[in-house]
């Protein structure tokens, strides 16, 4: 049914229980992961008194944000391996997450996503919106949603 699942994570919590989920069904159906982190683009701050632009700042945090998608990512790719589940693990920077997840789903062939159902809460959920909803609005990809 499912050849190949595209699993988006951000490492919380709820993506490792939704990793479980994704795997069990892979591996029940004989489907590959790709794994995907979406790395946040670097925005410095636009304030008065910020001061000069600092190019290591931005250095610093492109470093910092790959090095979280590897640990993320080799989370997943490990976990697979463990399972007799065959994975990929991919990368990418955007500030359109959701965007991202649907786009890279369309290029790798992937025929379901299975997500978590959010890692923000309160008033940043709120106010920014969840990118599982996002997905869930304009893939045309099947997706699989877990608590």
């Amino acid at each position: 049914m499912y050849q190949h699942i595209l699993f988006p994570t951000d490492g919380s919590e709820r993506s490792q229980i939704a990793l479980k989920h994704a795997l069990g069904l892979a591996k029940a159906v004989g489907a590959k992961i790709t794994a995907l982190h979406v790395v946040p683009e670097y925005y410095p701050p636009v304030y008065e008194d910020s001061g000069p632009f600092d190019p290591e700042i931005e250095a610093r945090f492109e470093r910092e944000a790959v090095s979280r998608a590897e640990r993320f990512l080799s989370q997943v790719t490990e976990a697979a391996s463990a399972a007799g589940v065959t994975s990929a693990a991919v990368h990418v920077t955007s500030y359109h997450t959701a965007d991202t997840i649907i786009k890279v789903a369309q290029e790798q062939g992937c025929d379901l996503i299975i997500m978590s159902s959010g890692g923000r809460k309160g008033l940043a959920s709120l106010l920014l919106g969840s990118e599982t909803k996002k997905v869930l609005a304009h893939t045309k990809t099947p997706v699989l949603i877990c608590k």
